[in-house]
């Protein structure tokens, strides 16, 4: 039997403290539980936005999160209001909070949300890349095949694409993109949104790689922008040409698939079919 418990999913500023809502701070004030990502990052929160918590703050990260959602959960089931907050952004999203949100919901437990800033939107909105449908991909996988396989699966993928990257992976992260949709795809890094030292870079996949190179600081969001059918397609013919030419050269066919890829500035993955259903033709 559940009591009038309520688990609050509330949204912290990616940047600046002044972004948060009034809602935010009753919340804060309020709440029974406070389980929050960082708890000194909390309290530094606090401070700014002169509000002292009410109740009692509990840490919940990657490494507790499953077993600290068991315990809010009890919380929950108590009538207590727990409210969630990570360190930037909504929790669940790339944060904790999906497990105990689903726990909540499987018990009835009433789950709601404080609308706060976004990387995700926020990014996709001053990238100037096409916003009507994206979707969000989260964090490339870290290793590099994975990953490869990964973005080898988006290739195709029409909708704009936002990601998020640590800055010591990013160059090989872009330079992943550049291999599997083209090093001419348009893109942007978007580094330290609404933060003193906000920067936003746009250029194609290869020109962005090359420029990470020299390392980026700071959280850096990345918009991709969807494929193009029309465009790539139009050079298909001519760039299996290329390849045929190579390979009766002595050149080995992955190899020249790649390179001739990179140049044309389409995905590899889309090169490498079309010369296969050349070769299949009789």
């Amino acid at each position: 039997m559940t009591g009038e418990g309520r688990l609050v999913l509330a949204g912290a500023p990616i940047g600046q403290a002044g972004d948060v809502s009034p809602r935010l701070r009753e919340a804060l004030a309020g709440a029974d539980v406070v389980a929050a990502e960082d708890t000194r990052r909390l309290r530094r929160l606090a401070g700014e936005l002169g509000v002292e918590i009410g109740g009692r703050v509990v840490s919940y990260y990657d490494a507790n999160e499953a077993a600290r959602a068991q315990e809010l959960l009890e919380t929950l089931r108590e009538g207590r209001t727990v409210v969630v907050i990570t360190d930037a952004g909504m929790p669940g999203v790339s944060d904790p909070g999906y497990r105990l949100t689903r726990l909540a919901v499987e018990a009835g437990v009433t789950v709601t949300a404080l609308p706060g800033p976004s990387a995700v939107t926020t990014a996709l909105a001053v990238s100037g890349l096409p916003s009507d449908r994206f979707c969000f991909e989260g964090f490339p996988p870290r290793k590099a095949g994975d990953r490869a396989r990964r973005l080898e699966a988006l290739a195709r993928e029409e909708r704009t694409m936002v990601f998020f990257e640590a800055p010591h992976r990013l160059a090989g992260s872009l330079a992943a993109m550049a291999e599997a949709f083209g090093a001419d795809r348009p893109a942007a890094v978007c580094r330290e949104l609404t933060k003193t030292y906000e920067e936003v870079r746009r250029g194609g996949l290869g020109e962005l790689a090359a420029w990470a190179e020299a390392g980026v600081k700071g959280e850096i969001t990345v918009v991709v922008a969807g494929h193009t059918a029309v465009a790539a397609e139009a050079d298909l013919p001519a760039l299996v040409t290329e390849v045929d030419r190579r390979v009766a050269a002595g050149e080995q066919r992955k190899a020249a698939v790649a390179d001739v890829a990179r140049a044309a500035g389409v995905p590899k993955r889309e090169l490498y079919d079309a010369v296969h259903r050349r070769s299949a033709t009789p």
